[in-house]
């Protein structure tokens, strides 16, 4: 069995939520929390490390809430995104900033604890077992030596994941035969009157977006390296909240042919809580799939 490694961005602070740390919300009918059946699911189709991405004040809720459990099953370490881990020459400038500087940054934390494949998915978002699968099977293939790097992105259909309680930020993509051509960031898509309209445009809703679930190998984290330093060294210092994205980063080296992705749909129904609101709706989609058998009672 080849190795290959779940990461699950976590750092995400969780404001639009309404206070609370929403990736540890009771979900399931036994307190089971999104984050429980995403790594079912991942060790279902094969996955053997967990490597959470987390603030450092949150290691302890984490590794009581969760991380003791999963430990038993699979091998976990925790890689910690602060707002000060970036070049030092930069320390002072952004001494002021709370926020985390985004994807970008979370998965370059991970680069001394990943040697081999692995798969990025968001502590709060439910993407199904198929994604896990074939994401799984492409991480595992044997892909000839080319000039770039050969990535995946599982995608999503645009109306199966926006929310009913406010606008959300999705990766709008494009794609040919399968691999990915452009993916724009898109920010509040909001679902009005039955379409998805953002900043007063509409948006096609079987449009494929990507749900930041990524399949990367570790050749990734000199490019996000070269590539974070870049990012830091044009962005103005009074602006506090930019992200250093990997929508955005993998678009760029898209445009300058330096990337292959395969695009991996899945068929399954994505939900996630990006509101307080939406949590009741997670809890019914949950146990309609406990009543289906796709999960035990109790995982």
């Amino acid at each position: 069995m080849k190795n290959v490694t779940l990461v699950v961005m976590a750092a995400g602070l969780g404001s639009r939520f309404g206070g609370g740390i929403k990736q540890l919300e009771p979900m399931g009918p036994n307190n089971e929390i999104i984050m429980d059946y995403s790594i079912y699911d991942a060790l279902k189709a094969g996955f053997n490390k967990v490597v959470f991405v987390i603030r450092k004040d949150l290691e302890e809720d984490f590794d009581e809430i969760i991380g003791q459990r999963i430990k038993e099953k699979v091998k976990v370490e925790y890689a910690f995104q602060e707002v000060d881990n970036i070049p030092a020459q930069y320390q002072e400038m952004y001494k002021d900033r709370v926020k985390p500087w985004g994807t970008g940054q979370a998965i370059l934390v991970c680069k001394d604890l990943i040697n081999e494949p692995f798969l990025v998915i968001n502590a709060d978002d439910y993407y199904g077992q198929e994604a896990y699968q074939k994401a799984y099977e492409f991480l595992t293939s044997n892909k000839a030596q080319q000039d770039k790097l050969q990535l995946s992105m599982v995608g999503f259909i645009l109306k199966n994941t926006l929310s009913d309680n406010g606008g959300v930020t999705r990766g709008i993509c494009e794609e040919e035969n399968h691999q990915l051509v452009n993916i724009v960031e898109t920010h509040n898509i909001e679902k009005i009157d039955g379409k998805a309209i953002s900043k007063g445009k509409e948006i096609n809703l079987d449009s494929v977006v990507s749900m930041n679930m990524w399949g990367l190998t570790p050749e990734i984290f000199d490019v996000l390296d070269n590539n974070f330093n870049q990012f830091l060294s044009q962005l103005d210092p009074d602006d506090l909240k930019s992200e250093y994205l990997l929508p955005t980063i993998i678009g760029d080296l898209l445009e300058n042919n330096k990337v292959s992705v395969k695009v991996l749909k899945s068929n399954d129904e994505w939900f996630g809580v990006t509101y307080k609101e939406d949590k009741q709706t997670v809890k019914d989609s949950i146990q309609a799939l406990i009543d289906k058998g796709i999960y035990p009672e109790k995982l």
